[in-house]
């Protein structure tokens, strides 16, 4: 695995960890402890399914984790829009699901296999 993968691994494992910690503070804040931890718990279970696989670089598993990702970022666009209060925390999440999203996207195109030249 070349050094471009490794970073690009690794950017990708920093912002999840960014998402998921701004997503499960908010809701600590926002809601009772019980409610907030069903949240974050419902919040971390499909990044616990994917992390193994996108630890050791599986590129499919990097494909639905940016599926993963539109959840965060619709629910923090909604929050934007809709609640006034909650602005600070959701546009945290909107940034952060972006730019886990983009660091998905990027690490599948630096992992992308060569093609040989056509001749």
């Amino acid at each position: 695995m070349s050094t471009g993968h490794r970073t690009a691994r690794n950017v990708v494992a920093l912002l999840q960890l960014v998402v998921l910690g701004d997503f499960a503070l908010w809701h600590a804040l926002r809601f009772s402890a019980p409610t907030a931890m069903l949240l974050s718990a419902l919040a971390f279970a499909p990044w616990a399914v994917l992390a193994p696989s996108l630890w050791r670089g599986d590129r499919r598993r990097h494909a639905w984790a940016t599926l993963v990702t539109a959840p965060y970022l619709a629910y923090g666009l909604m929050e934007m829009l809709a609640n006034p209060g909650a602005r600070p925390f959701a546009a945290a999440l909107v940034l952060s699901s972006f730019a886990l999203f983009v660091a998905l996207t990027a690490y599948l195109r630096v992992s992308r296999p060569t093609s040989p030249a056509p001749t």
